[in-house]
């Protein structure tokens, strides 16, 4: 089956309901997180990055380790080490994970957040680095032979790793996730990616968008070779009014905690970058879109990362999954706001049921297939 559910592991126990608690890198909590997920039958966990938290890399080591199935997902921002190192540190990590990395590249949508970090390239410029960065890490990951490279960021000169990712059967190299809504991120997502993240739009957003990188992704002649995700912060509950009681709850206490909390006080009051503007332009249509798009969240951080959500019970929220299967959207990357229970509440309850009518859509659609071939 083609379908795949993403989880996320962060260096401590926090979230919009929670203020951050206990020391910065919360080992014991990383290793439950990571396992309650492996336990509940996802795939793969996201590992993000900011200028400001602990190493992800290390952390992705560290819950490899404590898994014997368990995917990761690492984000990594192009600019701050050089691909080719970048390549090989990556090739080492996946080797001692068996195989179960993937990347996730992310160019920085916002100027004062890549500041903190030194960087002051303007959104135009991180693209364009980061196309010809992962020019670079493809070729260290493939080729035979040394290799140059000459181009506007990078130069190179006779270039050939030791190291290469573990052999995959559908891939030359780690699996490349992609972010950013913008026509600069479009054009660098039809070029690189393999699998292309957008966060939880409503159906019309999410048709739009696909059909943009898509488009992207026929000038290099990728249309078939690219994949979708969807960011989503599922609430569930035994009955569809206990789910929004659950919904209003959390919204109330967040209001509590993100006015304090430095993983958003430190975030700018108006959006930058085009995924949160487009998540605004979602919430500026209701509360609530396409039935059980909830958007309170949205609306009140400004849209600070992957902040809607799906209210419903499981079967509920399994039936709005299949309306985003049908545009295109093969990966899920759902997470809780109280991230350790949510995980295994998943995993009992949202997983199974999600899993069975997603399965029992792709038999659908490919018998439909075989009838019109």
């Amino acid at each position: 089956m083609s379908i795949e559910f993403i989880g996320y592991v962060s260096h401590q126990e926090s979230s919009e309901t929670h203020l951050p608690q206990g020391p910065t890198l919360n080992v014991p909590y990383i290793g439950a997180v990571a396992q309650a997920h492996e336990y509940g039958g996802f795939d793969r966990v996201l590992i993000a990055h900011s200028s400001a938290s602990p190493d992800g890399a290390q952390i992705a080591s560290y819950v490899l380790n404590r898994t014997k199935r368990l995917g990761v997902l690492l984000a990594h921002r192009p600019g701050f080490v050089a691909p080719t190192l970048a390549a090989r540190q990556l090739a080492t990590l996946d080797h001692f994970g068996d195989g179960r990395l993937a990347v996730h590249i992310i160019s920085g949508g916002d100027d004062t957040e890549q500041q903190r970090d030194g960087d002051f390239l303007d959104h135009a410029a991180r693209y364009r680095r980061t196309d010809e960065y992962l020019d670079v890490v493809k070729q260290s990951w493939t080729r035979e032979t040394p290799f140059d490279h000459q181009g506007e960021f990078y130069q190179v000169k006779g270039h050939k790793s030791q190291i290469r990712p573990v052999p995959r059967a559908d891939l030359p190299h780690l699996p490349v996730y992609f972010g950013g809504a913008s026509d600069a991120a479009i054009e660098v997502a039809g070029k690189h990616a393999d699998v292309y993240a957008l966060w939880g739009e409503s159906l019309a957003q999410v048709a739009e968008l696909l059909g943009r990188v898509k488009a992207a992704a026929a000038r290099y002649g990728r249309q078939d070779k690219i994949r979708f995700s969807l960011s989503l912060r599922p609430i569930v509950a035994a009955t569809e009014e206990a789910a929004w009681a659950r919904a209003d709850a959390i919204l109330e206490q967040a209001k509590q905690v993100v006015t304090r909390s430095p993983n958003f006080t430190r975030r700018p009051q108006d959006p930058q970058n085009a995924g949160s503007q487009r998540l605004l332009a979602a919430a500026s249509q209701g509360t609530v879109v396409d039935k059980r798009l909830w958007t309170g969240m949205a609306a009140l951080t400004k849209a600070a990362g992957n902040s809607t959500g799906l209210v419903g019970t499981p079967e509920q929220v399994s039936e709005a999954l299949v309306e985003y299967y049908r545009l295109g959207i093969t990966t899920f990357l759902i997470r809780g706001f109280d991230p350790l229970e949510d995980a295994l509440t998943y995993g009992r309850d949202l997983l199974p049921v999600a899993r069975a009518r997603l399965a029992a859509e792709e038999a659908r659609a490919a018998r439909v297939g075989r009838a019109a071939a």
